[in-house]
């Protein structure tokens, strides 16, 4: 503990190469970390968001690059980071006393006492490293000219003293608070979860046997198994699978393994989906096109039940068959009617498997593991500044990716909730990549839309189409509707709908705008042709003539200068802009016409977390930020004081450039509380 007075003096300023990993480390030893000044992690991502290769990030790359370390004076060049491999790694040993190829190395506690003189030089290497890092990178981001929203504000090095080096001691914070979470719910919802797998594993299987009787023993989770079922490949294939039954002649073992048999059940089962070595793939995406739009009510009744109401002996009756179009390919290649709808049934229940066991893999059995949820029971996952536009990334656990709303199926957000005698706080923001756009663009369609209110995609739907604009201004349709009290149905239809196709369209244009989609991409969604495609972009873009010159601008920036710029001033690099083909230079004039929108976006969110962090009203009542979602804000605190923070919160996303709004249109944060994340959405 000789370095706890070093490390916890505040007038002592450090610099870190991944500030929270080593605070945390240094943390867990009870030492209080103080005077951070600069993390050479996020100055390299400032300087450049698009290393993809020589290291990456890592201290080893950029210490070994030249091209970063290129201004630091000739004597101190050479100092890089070498690996914790290179200098202590040791070939295995095989049986016979040979060296291996695998180069292991062994325990840190063990190697600080065996090879201790090579571990103070590690260390010492790894420090100089870092100071000669950050001294480059200080030069690099000072000689860059920062832009605020097109206003000249200083260099990227004043940038990162204003937003970055305080944005990375609040997410450390952040990690450092976690959110608890309900192991105790997780476990039942972990049995439920593995009940209805076995219950729709158990509905293909009874159904695939039919056709062919061995498939009642297959493994439903196998690719080769599922292709061999319905695309064949390989006449009557024989496959060892693990052996359930326990049933054994006397005086026999139970054999491990048994051998199955299986043949292709169906004939030019058509796909348009195939694996990069060309077989048809039984992918999640693959399978749903093959069953279509199946109710979840049908895919797990598993019994072939009779229907009362139509006498049928069959578990799909004959007053089923009216409708089909929301069937996928598997119904005509099964014959249609009944043989048809009971195959996409059972096709839609394999998807099912697929769902269940992502979430139970990726969600419910990690949240519960002893590596994640330390003793007091909160989760405490790594906040990053690793992605090219600049938005937080997590992991260890990915928080950022628990499945939302309809996905949702088993509440897993339910799990994620507040202290006793605490509630949560979950505040976003509503459509804020597209006000993003409105005000890059400065698109008074937009703009107004937006300045009007309520349902933006219906407003955009019928500026989009005359015939709908002709029915609002004849009061045949209502853009959105508020019922008093008494009134159970507006007076006339809501516009979404009457023209809910339009809608749609508008809507998926809304978004699609904002990534640089192109008509084909578009073609591919809609199942439309080029043509049509082109000719609903035009619509759209007939009213909204700034937003296509703006993205013709970032497209020339990517041009010329192989970069393009957020609002706050960073910038995400094209280098490859030169020598790109002509489908690499499609891609990149996408993301030229999306990183500016999406950046900026992550700009807007930085800044309201910088001022619900300095908000002294906030810390007096107790409140605390735990995450930070994409365009959505999680804060912890005391119950009773719930309403009041809440209001300070949407107060400071509503204006969180220094307490005002410097957008041409106005921030619309959505805000509730309550005891789980699930509840709060």
């Amino acid at each position: 503990m000789e370095f706890s007075p070093f490390f916890e003096d505040s007038s002592i300023r450090k610099v870190w190469h991944n500030y929270s990993f080593d605070s945390h480390v240094i943390e867990n030893y009870g030492i209080k970390v103080s005077g951070f000044h600069a993390d050479t992690m996020h100055l390299a991502r400032l300087w450049d968001s698009s290393r993809r290769t020589d290291g990456g990030y890592s201290l080893e790359g950029l210490t070994n690059d030249h091209r970063v370390l290129g201004v630091v004076p000739k004597e101190v060049q050479k100092i890089g980071k070498r690996s914790m491999k290179t200098i202590f790694g040791r070939k295995k040993i095989k049986k016979d006393g040979s060296e291996g190829k695998i180069t292991a190395i062994e325990p840190v506690e063990i190697l600080q006492r065996e090879d201790r003189e090579l571990w103070i030089c590690y260390s010492s290497l790894d420090s100089m490293s870092t100071l000669r890092l950050y001294e480059s990178l200080k030069i690099k981001l000072e000689r860059m000219p920062w832009t605020f929203d097109g206003v000249p504000r200083g260099s990227m090095y004043d940038f990162y003293e204003e937003y970055w080096r305080p944005f990375g001691a609040i997410l450390v914070k952040m990690e450092t608070a976690g959110m608890l979470v309900d192991r105790a719910y997780l476990s039942e919802i972990e049995k439920v979860a593995v009940a209805q797998r076995k219950l729709v594993a158990e509905k293909f299987r009874k159904w695939a046997s039919k056709y062919c009787p061995d498939a009642k023993y297959m493994n439903v989770n196998s690719d080769i198994q599922i292709r061999q079922l319905f695309f064949g490949g390989i006449e009557n294939r024989a496959i060892k699978v693990p052996n359930d039954e326990t049933a054994v002649a006397e005086g026999k073992k139970i054999p491990k393994y048994r051998t199955i048999e299986l043949f292709s059940i169906v004939e030019d089962l058509q796909t348009e989906i195939f694996t990069a070595s060309g077989w048809p793939s039984v992918s999640g995406d693959a399978l749903r096109n093959l069953a279509g739009k199946v109710p979840s009510d049908l895919v797990y009744t598993t019994d072939d039940v009779s229907n009362d109401e139509c006498g049928s002996d069959s578990e799909i009756s004959d007053c089923d068959l009216e409708d089909t179009s929301s069937y996928g390919t598997a119904y005509e290649a099964f014959g249609g009617g009944k043989k048809g709808k009971e195959a996409c049934h059972a096709i839609a229940a394999l998807c099912e498997i697929c769902s269940i066991d992502s979430l139970i893999s990726n969600f419910i059995l990690p949240l519960q593991g002893n590596h994640i949820s330390c003793k007091e029971g909160r989760i405490h996952c790594s906040l990053n500044i690793n992605t090219e536009t600049g938005r937080l990334s997590a992991r260890t656990p990915n928080l950022q990716n628990q499945p939302a709303l309809e996905k949702d199926r088993y509440k897993i957000r339910q799990a994620f909730v507040a202290a006793p005698g605490n509630t949560l706080i979950v505040a976003d923001y509503g459509q804020l990549e597209l006000r993003i756009l409105a005000h890059l663009a400065g698109c008074k369609s937009m703009l107004d839309a937006f300045k009007a209110g309520g349902d933006f995609h219906s407003r955009t739907a019928m500026n989009m189409y005359q015939h709908i604009r002709e029915a609002v201004e004849e009061e045949k349709v209502i853009l959105e509707w508020h019922p008093q009290p008494g009134q159970e149905k507006p007076p006339v239809p809501l516009l979404k709908d009457a023209f809910g196709a339009e809608r749609r369209k508008a809507k998926m244009l809304n978004f699609s705008i904002a990534y640089g989609k192109t008509a084909h991409g578009l073609a591919r969604d809609w199942k439309v042709s080029v043509k049509e495609a082109k000719d609903t972009l035009k619509l759209w873009y007939s009213d909204r003539k700034e937003v296509k010159a703006w993205q013709m601008k970032q497209k020339a920036l990517a041009q010329e200068r192989c970069e393009v710029y957020t609002l706050l001033g960073r910038s995400r690099r094209f280098p490859n802009m030169a020598h790109a083909t002509s489908g690499q230079r499609g891609h990149i004039e996408r993301a030229a016409i999306n990183a500016p929108v999406q950046g900026s976006a992550a700009d807007v969110a930085m800044c309201a977390m910088h001022e619900i962090d300095r908000n002294t009203r906030l810390k007096e009542l107790g409140w605390t930020l735990l995450l930070q979602v994409h365009d959505e804000v999680i804060l912890e605190g005391p119950a009773e004081s719930a309403e009041q923070a809440k209001s300070i919160v949407v107060e400071c996303m509503s204006k969180p450039f220094y307490g005002t709004n410097i957008l041409k249109v106005d921030l619309a944060v959505d805000a509730k509380c309550a005891q789980n994340w699930y509840a709060a959405k």
